[in-house]
């Protein structure tokens, strides 16, 4: 239950190309995707984490995290997503601040998650999904329902005009979104 070792490289590289200097994570569980974002962000970078628990991060990324010298890169948020982001959203300064947003967390929201990380990621900023593939079930399992949720997810993006996507065969399946508008 974390990204990849290849996905979080190409996440980090990209961060870097862009020139990133302030991300949003959704979902951290362990934390080893906030790590690499703190990473390739510079030094002065900022990261909003939101999860509904710090557990995991806690045990697990955060020492890794404090050794890596990144930790106060990091605004963690406790709670559900959605309104965690409705809350950035109502915050004016907010809205294009961000340049790069992750999101792992549950699939039926990507939707929902979707349309408030539009309004914090800026023109020619990034936002990477993952798990878009659902281990092919997009395609194999037409009953299961991340798999419908993750097929409705593909389709409404793919159609979406302020974003040009990238579905790329990686780990579970990631799905870029550059906001083009």
């Amino acid at each position: 239950m974390a990204a990849s070792p290849d996905e979080v490289q190409l996440l980090g590289l990209l961060i870097e190309m862009l020139g990133a200097r302030n991300a949003v994570e959704v979902g951290v569980f362990t934390g080893y995707s906030l790590l690499a974002t703190a990473l390739a962000l510079p030094d002065d970078g900022k990261i909003v984490a939101i999860d509904v628990t710090r557990e995991s991060y806690d045990q697990i990324g955060l020492p890794v995290i404090q050794k890596a010298g990144v930790a106060h890169k990091i605004d963690f948020h406790v709670g559900l997503a959605l309104p965690v982001l409705d809350q950035m959203v109502a915050e004016e300064v907010n809205k294009g601040w961000f340049d790069f947003a992750f999101v792992d967390a549950d699939k039926v929201n990507f939707l929902n998650y979707h349309e408030r990380l539009l309004q914090l990621i800026r023109v020619g900023g990034l936002i990477a999904y993952d798990n878009t593939l659902w281990s092919g079930s997009v395609v194999a399992s037409p009953d299961e329902p991340l798999a419908a949720a993750t097929r409705e997810f593909n389709v409404a993006i793919a159609a979406d005009p302020r974003v040009h996507v990238c579905q790329v065969a990686i780990a579970d399946g990631l799905t870029l979104c550059r906001r083009v508008a």
